[in-house]
């Protein structure tokens, strides 16, 4: 039933369309703060989802077979954003025991011990003793934070994190760090991968991308600090893997917030292959190979998972 509908809404071919997959972390086990990040058990469930039902691609294949309109009937690629460690330990042995592929965008400046701002304030915040954390006098919108159980530390995670993500780059490590430094917690230098990794999942087969050094707001910037971004993550990937690196993803992704078409246009010129958004939806022919579109279903039943990946397919997710 589903490879049916799924050759319908993807025919492939002049016609054909490509669902490209995105995912940032898998946890070994379910987190008991996030219980909907994605884990291994559910990673596992999907990589068996979409073997069955999809003709699923390296990502760099797919875009070439893309351009010449010549992708396969329910054509699907595989990406992970940002560079975790887990992508390594706990993605990975999946998707080669499913015989897939992925391509994973990788935030340079991270690598060998660094960590991203955001998982500073989950793990302050995770991880301190007190039951309240004030934070009024750091940074405009910030308040004071009840931290008595689980769900109070997560509605103060989601409400800290939309006031630091919008600040200008430096004064954003400055406050993520006061943070930590009021929690009077010791933050892990071990959520992101080694360079020994990368290299590990390059010879395993598995494709890599550009993502940035830092993972700015490419809007907030001017050109040339985009451009130096985007270079040096490029030039850092391609040493550490003596290869060209061909394709990019932006940071966070939402057009006209995170990018607009401008920041395409740079990306463009230098010479990627293709650069992915976080937009919803499924590539067809005419979409712009420096915006292509990706999704993934949060469902976790079989049945209403397939259901939302043809909706997104009818661009209706």
């Amino acid at each position: 039933m589903w490879r049916s509908a799924f050759s319908l809404a993807s025919p492939g071919g002049a016609r054909g369309r490509l669902s490209v997959l995105i995912f940032h972390r898998v946890l070994a086990q379910p987190d008991p703060l996030f219980p909907d990040e994605m884990h291994g058990e559910r990673f596992d469930q999907i990589c068996g989802w979409v073997s069955q039902w999809f003709n699923v691609l390296p990502l760099d294949e797919a875009m070439r077979l893309h351009a010449v309109g010549k992708l396969p009937p329910r054509a699907l690629a595989i990406s992970f954003d940002d560079g975790y460690a887990d992508n390594h330990d706990v993605a990975m042995p999946i998707l080669l025991r499913h015989g897939l592929s992925a391509t994973f965008f990788i935030a340079t400046g991270y690598l060998d011990g660094g960590r991203m701002w955001n998982d500073s304030v989950i793990e302050a915040v995770r991880g301190t003793a007190l039951g309240e954390l004030d934070l009024t006098s750091l940074a405009p919108g910030l308040g004071r934070y009840a931290l008595g159980d689980l769900r109070q530390r997560r509605e103060a995670i989601h409400a800290i994190l939309s006031v630091v993500k919008y600040l200008a780059p430096q004064r954003r490590l400055e406050v993520v760090a006061e943070i930590a430094a009021l929690a009077g917690v010791t933050l892990p230098d071990d959520l992101m991968m080694r360079s020994a990794q990368v290299r590990a999942m390059r010879a395993a087969g598995l494709v890599i991308g550009a993502h940035t050094v830092n993972h700015p707001i490419l809007l907030k910037l001017s050109a040339n600090e985009v451009l130096q971004e985007v270079r040096e993550s490029r030039r850092t990937l391609e040493q550490l893997l003596g290869e060209r690196v061909g394709l990019f993803a932006y940071p966070n992704g939402k057009p006209g917030v995170d990018y607009d078409d401008a920041t395409a246009a740079l990306i463009g010129k230098e010479g990627f292959d293709a650069a992915f958004a976080t937009a919803w939806g499924a590539a067809k022919p005419s979409s712009d190979i420096f915006q292509m579109p990706r999704f993934t279903p949060w469902d976790v039943t079989r049945g209403r998972f397939g259901m939302r990946m043809l909706r997104n397919l009818w661009g209706r997710a």
